[in-house]
């Protein structure tokens, strides 16, 4: 068939000319007896370029008497010429990933591409950010087909090449915007965490209360009662299924997330709580909660995933570690390692300690006194066996284990200022700068750290190199938030009420917001949680707020009331032996009493469009939505702070 073909003369003579180069590239690399068998098939074929006499007639020519007349053309001319291509097509039709060559590209990456084939090829951030409804593209990828980032996802596919930083650059989080203010407590609201999912929201207030709201919408879903006094942690264990929290009143509750029943009310600390935490660390079906709390005691509470009856879930009696070298020494903050092996702790005696959960049953490995003040934050990086600490001697700690239970520190000073920049003040020098909190990027290349004078200030967490000094608050920073996957990302937060999206690569602010408060001025911001996926991150504050921020529309946001409250939240309780708690008026377990109505913060019920969010009453009858007054009129809800609260209860 090729024989026929040649002789018919239908072959171009850039086929040819193609099939000659290809024997050439191929003669001198590896595949010398491939060229070989190639070279005779294009003899006996004719397909080498042919000769022409001074008539114009064609005549066939051997391999080797082309290579003798075409000296100039060397072995790797076919390779030069697709190294040309490239960049010389790149200045006339620009491809999708600039910079990047392939032959086997495909789509706005084809080195057959047209003009027509790449209009709109460099799309802008606002154009891509609208594909996903004002959202950035989750890591990994999980495009449509039509999208930019399922194209880019195909180039990294062909050529081993993409950045993330084109995809979602960091001008996209100046579109995150507030989506709802929420009153929801009669207390300041210290503790908020997110569920696995990101679906759910969990508030722990001053006012004894935890509440679970949902993210997408607003719309409280549950009141968890029991506790009297403070709530001062709040934790979610791995599987999704419980939600633990740590009071003032020396209990730990524990709920099933499921049904909002009360699963165990742990009574080891004979102080408040002052951290807890769920260990990522699995042994077959044990898994360990952590608590630390002002009896300077840690105690290791073991359960068991697979456990049929709630009440036998977790045991109540810990594996407890009582650390009180002096009278008034208190465990403060606490932290596990990546994969749970270790936890930190650091405590107002100075002295970090390490447990170790690896054989068994825990054990205290080392104890680290290299602080000279009382150490109140700690924090592990995301992945390997490092961690950071912040003291109120002014001094930051960069640790990583090295031989058998050595760890050694890198020092970070918060005097330290950067290069070039100007000399401290004699009363800068005269103000003793303290650690206020301590943060890692997602990637652990950086380590933020919080200081009393209101600056954050980003050092290399391998060297202690001060990177940059990032300057916007106005009070002390207790709050610092990586974001789930990007490691440009950190927000913080503060007592002056500002809210900052930091881009620590240029050490710059991104976003910025201010919880000003109608009427009352501003409110302190206490702490702040972004949702697994990035998408969105929620705030509490002092005066009982609960805000909502996010990308796209906040329209599902908009049919719910600025105040929201159970009529039941208030009510007194019964309280047994065991610690587990009965509503007064209806003697029953609060997650069995029916669905409460929606009031607002004076305890007046809400329109029956309101109730109908409430769950339980979606589609019950207007008639039966609203409650009579005589029944709201019992409810305790006139609480207006928090000692009249804890009164009442």
């Amino acid at each position: 068939m090729a024989d026929t073909t040649a002789r018919n003369g239908s072959i171009s003579p850039l086929e040819s000319e193609l099939y000659y180069l290809i024997s050439r590239y191929l003669s001198t690399g590896p595949c010398r007896k491939a060229a070989e068998a190639l070279v005779c098939e294009l003899e006996e074929n004719q397909l080498l370029p042919r000769r022409l006499d001074w008539e114009g007639n064609e005549h066939p020519r051997s391999y080797e008497d082309l290579v003798a007349a075409n000296r100039h053309v060397a072995p790797d001319h076919l390779l030069q010429i697709c190294k040309q291509i490239g960049p010389i097509l790149d200045r006339e039709v620009p491809s999708g990933v600039p910079g990047v060559h392939s032959l086997l590209g495909a789509g706005k990456h084809s080195l057959l591409r047209t003009t027509k084939d790449c209009c709109n090829s460099r799309w802008k951030a606002s154009t891509f950010a609208a594909l996903h409804r004002g959202r950035p593209p989750e890591r990994p990828l999980n495009c449509s087909d039509n999208s930019i980032g399922k194209y880019l996802q195909l180039c990294r596919e062909l050529t081993g090449a993409q950045r993330f930083s084109s995809i979602n650059p960091v001008s996209n989080y100046q579109h995150m915007k507030m989506h709802r203010r929420i009153l929801g407590h009669l207390s300041a609201v210290y503790c908020i965490a997110f569920d696995r999912t990101g679906s759910r929201i969990f508030t722990g207030s001053d006012d004894a209360l935890v509440k679970i709201w949902s993210s997408f919408d607003g719309r409280l879903h549950s009141t968890l009662r029991g506790h009297y006094a403070e709530i001062s942690d709040l934790a979610v264990n791995f599987e999704n299924t419980l939600i633990a929290a740590g009071s003032c009143d020396k209990t730990i509750r524990v709920w099933c997330l499921r049904t909002c029943a009360p699963v165990a009310v742990l009574q080891g600390h004979s102080g408040s709580i002052t951290s807890l935490q769920f260990s990522p660390f699995v042994k077959g079906s044990k898994r360990y909660m952590v608590s630390t709390g002002t009896d300077a005691t840690v105690c290791f509470w073991q359960w068991d995933v697979h456990s049929f009856f709630l009440f036998l879930l977790i045991s109540d009696r810990p594996h407890k570690f009582t650390e009180k070298p002096r009278p008034g020494v208190q465990t403060v903050c606490s932290s596990f390692s990546p994969g749970g092996m270790f936890l930190a702790t650091g405590s107002t005696d100075d002295v970090i300690r390490i447990y170790f959960l690896g054989f068994g049953s825990p054990e205290k490995l080392a104890e680290l006194d290299s602080h000279t003040d009382k150490v109140d934050s700690i924090q592990f990086c995301h992945s390997g066996e490092r961690f950071v600490s912040g003291s109120r001697d002014g001094t930051a700690r960069i640790w990583q284990l090295h031989q058998r239970n050595q760890w050694k520190s890198i020092l970070l000073d918060m005097s330290a200022t950067l290069p070039g920049s100007a000399p401290l003040t004699e009363a800068e020098n005269f103000f003793k700068p303290k650690v206020t909190m301590v943060s890692w990027d997602r990637h652990d290349n950086t380590v933020i750290t919080a200081v009393n004078n209101h600056l954050l200030k980003v050092w290399n967490s391998y060297t202690g190199q001060l990177l940059h000094i990032l300057k916007g608050h106005e009070a002390e920073v207790f709050v610092l938030e990586p974001h789930p996957y990007d490691p440009r990302i950190m927000l913080s937060a503060g007592h002056d009420g500002n809210v900052f999206i930091w881009d620590l690569i240029r050490g710059t602010k991104t976003m910025h917001y201010f919880n000003m408060i109608e009427g009352q001025g501003h409110g302190a911001v206490f702490d702040c949680k972004f949702t697994s996926d990035g998408h969105r991150f929620a705030m509490t504050d002092s005066h009982g707020h609960l805000v909502i921020f996010g990308f796209g529309s906040s329209k599902p946001y908009e049919k719910l009331p600025d105040q929201v409250f159970f009529h039941t939240d208030y009510r007194p309780l019964i309280r047994g032996s065991n610690g587990f708690v009965l509503d007064e008026q209806t003697q029953q377990a609060p997650h069995l009493m029916p669905p409460p109505f929606l009031v607002d913060v004076d305890g007046n019920p809400h329109p029956p469009r309101f109730q109908r969010l409430v769950p339980g009453r979606e589609n019950i009858a207007d008639e039966h939505l609203v409650p009579q007054l005589g029944y709201v009129a019992t409810s305790n809800f006139h609480i207006v702070n928090r000692e009249s609260a804890y009164r009442s209860l």
